[in-house]
């Protein structure tokens, strides 16, 4: 193409040439940056470069955060007040429910609704449903216990027809699959999975997909592994004497497969390993919590307690500084079966997060794992 011999015209060509060649060398700019490139299909950030945001628990009160790390729970058919004051205020995060407090398909109905309006659709409502005899919701399925599913596709049906029951009644998470590996004279050798390591974690894996597609919370326990022990926690101290490796290889397996299948929640242990740490039972253990469970086997969801009330814990010290220790060391929800025992642990995590800020930054983590774990159960997050 001839440039014009009007200089006029010749002016206003190369001044329209330098703005479009600035304007090209602006956008390619911008687009090199990682935290701003757009998908060229659909305008939005692409993946794995969308700005990072603040937690989510920053937005709430210290007050809130401490809620936020609690799990509560209580008698009768009918939350009291003070649990639907909590919900409102935000100071607890949901409850786990059992079957005394659920009689019935319509019970459930109406006591779930109920915990859902105080909280504004966030609550966290939990059971314990793995089959067989443990089923706080008795009027719903699994029917079979864990101990008769032998296939992934056995384990799938049930764990789908459990979680799809109780979403029907307004239960959002359920504290199973139980992941240990029995051994011969376990405590959980009617509760767990048959098979060795790897096949129980095959059939773990497909229970924690089974729930999330029926968009209920599966929960692995009891971390780092409660098939060798002869003791029940809930009853009394259980040490497990293996060495480290024969439970890397026999005990953490169906962990990690929960794991890999993004598993939202995983149940500590309250025993003691020894071999992992001398010390401490594993719910209130930073090695097996930080190192092992996060560090090793890459879980990033929440991770919740066993009953804080067992006789495995309340044997080293009272519920209060149990909560404390746990919360501590990593944990994100502190699983509480006694009606009375949030007057106790709130205030107590509460005074520790106003007096250390190491504390303080661990209870706004767990929060924020919390709220994660609400958010992908569609639940709404609650408001400072």
């Amino acid at each position: 193409m001839r440039l014009s011999r009007d200089p006029a015209a010749r002016r206003r060509l190369l001044i329209l040439c330098a703005v479009a060649i600035v304007a090209a060398l602006a956008g390619a700019f911008v687009g090199s940056r990682g935290d701003g490139a757009r998908s060229p299909a659909t305008g939005a950030p692409s993946a794995g470069t969308e700005p990072r945001r603040p937690p989510p628990a920053t937005r709430l009160t210290l007050e809130q955060q401490v809620g936020q790390v609690l799990v509560m729970s209580f008698d009768g058919v009918q939350a009291p007040e003070y649990i639907r004051r909590r919900l409102r205020a935000g100071e607890g995060a949901g409850v786990i429910l059992f079957g005394k407090n659920v009689p019935d398909a319509r019970s459930l109905k109406a006591l779930t609704g109920s915990l859902q309006g105080a909280a504004r659709g966030g609550a966290l409502v939990a059971t314990d449903q793995e089959g067989g005899p443990i089923r706080s919701v008795s009027f719903a399925p699994p029917e079979p216990s864990q101990a008769a599913l032998a296939s992934p596709e056995t384990a799938r049906t049930a764990a789908s027809a459990g979680a799809r029951g109780l979403r029907q009644g307004g239960v959002n998470v359920n504290l199973a699959p139980v992941a240990d590996v029995a051994t011969p004279g376990s405590v959980l050798s009617g509760r767990a999975y048959p098979g060795d390591a790897r096949a129980v974690g095959r059939l773990v894996k497909a229970a924690v997909l089974a729930h999330a597609r029926e968009g209920v919370g599966a929960t692995a326990k009891h971390f780092p592994g409660l098939g060798r022990a002869t003791a029940n926690t809930d009853d009394a101290p259980a040490t497990v004497a293996a060495q480290r490796s024969d439970l890397a290889a026999s005990d953490l397996p169906p962990f990690r497969a929960a794991a890999a299948a993004d598993v939202p929640l995983v149940m500590t242990s309250h025993a003691l390993y020894p071999a992992l740490d001398r010390g401490r039972i594993a719910s209130q253990s930073p090695i097996v919590i930080e190192r092992i469970l996060r560090g090793e086997l890459g879980f990033r969801g929440a991770v919740i307690t066993d009953s804080i009330e067992a006789q495995a814990v309340i044997a080293r010290s009272n519920v209060a500084l149990a909560a404390e220790r746990a919360v501590a060391a990593g944990t994100d929800l502190v699983l509480m079966t006694g009606s009375g025992s949030w007057n106790l642990i709130y205030p107590r995590l509460l005074r520790r997060a106003r007096a250390s800020s190491d504390f303080r930054e661990r209870v706004e983590e767990a929060a924020g794992r919390v709220l994660e774990l609400k958010r992908r159960l569609r639940l709404r997050l609650p408001r400072s």
